[in-house]
């Protein structure tokens, strides 16, 4: 069933006249509320994202992400947060116009309508009659870097006298409003958060800063590529602050420790920091207060866990994990527009000394009020496996699938196959996914970065200039997945309104069918997994192959097409045939030799033999001795034995999970347990999260890491409550 349309009934979709185009745009929208009202709600609808407070205080974050052309439609009670006197609710919107991989590059627009009852009471409108108040939020430097590759801009503030009063009522310049054209509106049906409030630790260190020039600095492609205009932002020469450069020149060095002292209040003299640990790999908006008697300028670097030595790397990730306030005399209250994730902080102050107070993370994901199971049993490890699987799945759940709440904030196909399973496993629902798949149904195209009939890798994103960026690998998976959606849903309606899309992507793909019926030059970013695997993904590629069969066959069951069963049995023979080595191994690919004919590379990986036996190219009854070798030798241990080191070893993403998911689907629930301790204790104890890699090079809260509670619960540790 498609997600509801949402007709505001007095409301206009507006903007700052003339700057509805301009990146990184921030305007506040503020109205009164009486305290006499019943039973308030906050209806609204925005490009590219939103915060809702009331008397400064943090209430929501939005919205829930939607196609090219829609816009779901949040829906906010208030009754809650109303206080005795009269209130002012204020929603805080960033247009940032610039192509990433979380946001689509839209226009900016607020439309919004609060109604108490059957009354409407205030609305947007381009005259302001409607009772909404629109300010520039001149806080935000606009020029400053991108947050990342992936994702838009850092957050920079010039603090001084007045700032955000309009937000409480006490002055501003408004702004010039004009309608911005009309919309396409959904219902959100995806749940809403509850947005717990997290306590720091404690604070656990304190400091002295000196600076010094250094050889180089932090100069990620989201910096560099502006200038070729691959990456939309502003070139370092027009950045107000650039202020990854003043944190490369700093040199931190710990003068004490302490056993998570306070950190309500922390007093930062000039040159000073505080490192506070906030216990977990959180991911939330940060609110506090910042006094300065004089001025300042303060830096908070984060990262989501605390290095050796107790480092706090800011760059760790390609990001730039930096917020920055010039801090004027006077008291502010603070919160950040957008979520991120961090565990580990360090407060910098510069130029001044300053106090921070209250400072507190108001989290960002999927409610727990819907997750109903539990780990059974006394298990220590496994009860923090099951806790940092719970938090993974929380924080990349709270509008889409995400692969991580940090860089990206992206809707990755292939993570999102393992991330709803984990959904219906806890909530017994498949709200979030419905909403989903339902994204990559409803535009008519996703634009000339991905070829007709092709899906994009991620979505709702705007993909960058001149690269081809779409992965068909993860086109096949959303084939996967829809099949399991309606094992699980019986939503027979999403399914038969995706069948045009489904066979256009399969004749995409048949342009690349050889004379065996399996793809060859296969064009895009052929992804197996983060390992040798990927080196090996032409000129026939097996595991990419493999998956091509599992689709068809997919489909086949999906849309009784007997015809796309039949090549599905004829592409394994084929794979098994050019595939199969000697030595029982499955070979990655084929390429073609200085005659011109295709021959086996000689290169075997772990990825490959798991995608085999995933794909049901192999089985334990066909492959009786393969599968022995991979079930019992391979696996965590085997960089310790050493054992076929002929065979290249598979990463966290996405070998080791299919492994996993081969021990489970075999029933070997004892092996399976014991890799899961293997594999994911020594996470859960340093982020209280899972993550993308076996190591820390990527990112430390990962979404398709939370399927680990799929296995937990078919090995019979779950229960409900």
């Amino acid at each position: 069933m498609r997600s509801p349309t949402f007709t505001f009934r007095r409301a206009v979709p507006v903007w700052e006249a003339g700057t509805e185009r301009e990146m990184n745009r921030h305007i506040c929208f503020t109205v009164k509320l009486s305290p006499e009202l019943e039973s308030p709600v906050l209806s609204l609808a925005g490009s590219a994202s939103f915060t809702v407070s009331l008397n400064g205080q943090f209430i929501a974050h939005g919205p829930a992400r939607c196609a090219h052309g829609y816009y779901r439609v949040d829906q906010i009670a208030l009754s809650k947060y109303l206080t005795d006197g009269e209130s002012v609710l204020s929603i805080r919107v960033a247009g940032y116009n610039a192509r990433s991989f979380s946001n689509l590059c839209q226009p900016s627009f607020l439309c919004a309508e609060l109604t108490d009852g059957d009354s409407v009471i205030a609305w947007t409108s381009e005259s302001g009659e409607g009772g909404f108040t629109a300010y520039e939020v001149g806080e935000r430097m606009r020029r400053v870097q991108r947050y990342s590759y992936q994702r838009p801009f850092v957050e920079h503030y010039h603090l001084k006298s007045g700032a955000f009063a309009y937000e409480y009522g006490k002055g501003g310049i408004p702004v010039p409003l004009a309608a911005v054209g009309e919309k396409n509106f959904l219902v959100r049906t995806q749940p809403y958060g509850d947005y717990p409030v997290v306590l720091p630790k404690g604070e656990i260190a304190e400091g002295v800063v000196s600076y010094s020039d250094k050889d180089t600095y932090f100069h990620d492609r989201a910096i560099t590529l502006v200038r070729t205009g691959e990456v939309d932002g502003f070139p370092e020469e027009e950045l107000e602050f650039r202020s990854y450069r003043e944190v490369g020149r700093m040199d931190f060095c710990r003068t004490a420790e302490f056993f998570c002292r306070s950190a309500q209040a922390i007093s930062l003299a000039p040159d000073g920091y505080a490192d506070i640990d906030l216990g977990c790999d959180y991911t939330g908006i940060l609110e506090f207060d910042i006094e300065s008697p004089n001025g300042c300028e303060l830096f908070i670097l984060y990262d989501e866990f605390f290095g050796e030595g107790g480092t706090v790397d800011p760059f760790r990730f390609d990001t730039s994990n930096i917020f920055y306030f010039k801090v004027e005399a006077g008291k502010y209250h603070i919160h950040t527009c957008e979520p991120y994730a961090m565990r580990a902080l360090r407060l910098v102050v510069r130029c001044g000394s300053a106090t921070v107070r209250g400072l507190k993370m108001f989290k960002v994901g999927f409610p727990a009020r819907l997750i109903d199971l539990r780990l059974a049993g006394n298990d220590e490890s496994l009860h923090k496996i099951f806790d940092a699987a719970v938090e993974s799945f929380s924080a990349n759940a709270a509008d889409i699938y995400m692969d991580c709440p940090s860089r990206e904030r992206a809707g990755w196909l292939c993570d999102s196959f393992f991330t709803a399973r984990v959904e219906k496993t806890l909530t017994g629902a498949s709200r979030l996914e419905r909403t989903f798949l339902e994204n990559f149904l409803l535009p008519e195209s996703f634009g000339d970065k991905v070829p007709k009939g092709m899906l994009p890798m991620c979505y709702p994103s705007d993909f960058f200039a001149p690269r081809d960026n779409y992965i068909p690998n993860w086109a096949m998976w959303y084939v996967l997945q829809l099949e399991e959606y309606l094992d699980r849903t019986g939503d027979r309606e999403m399914i038969e309104d995706a069948r045009g899309r489904m066979y256009e992507l399969l004749d995409w793909f048949r342009q690349y069918e050889n004379g065996d019926g399996l793809l060859e030059k296969l064009p895009g970013w052929i992804f197996v997994e983060w390992s040798r695997a990927n080196s090996l993904v032409q000129d026939v590629n097996f595991p990419t192959n493999m998956m091509y069969a599992a689709m068809k066959d997919a489909l086949a069951r999906l849309y009784g097409d007997d015809e796309l069963a039949i090549e599905a049995r004829a592409m394994r023979e084929a794979i098994r045939h050019l595939s199969l080595t000697d030595s029982g191994f499955f070979c990655d690919n084929l390429v073609y030799n200085e005659a011109g004919r295709l021959v086996q590379s000689g290169e075997t990986t772990e990825a490959c033999q798991y995608y085999a036996f995933y794909t049901d190219t192999a089985t334990p009854e066909s492959d009786p001795a393969l599968w022995r070798i991979l079930s019992e030798e391979f696996g965590f241990e085997r960089r310790k034995s050493g054992a076929y080191p002929q065979v290249a070893h598979a990463n966290a993403f996405i070998g080791n999970y299919l492994r996993l998911d081969l021990l489970c689907r075999y029933g070997l629930f004892d092996r399976l347990v014991k890799d899961i301790r293997d594999y994911f204790t020594y996470m859960a104890e340093k982020t209280g999260t899972l993550w993308e890699n076996e190591s820390t090079s990527g990112s430390c809260n990962h979404g398709f890491a939370s399927h680990v509670l799929v296995w937990l619960d078919k090995a019979g540790l779950l229960v409900r409550d």
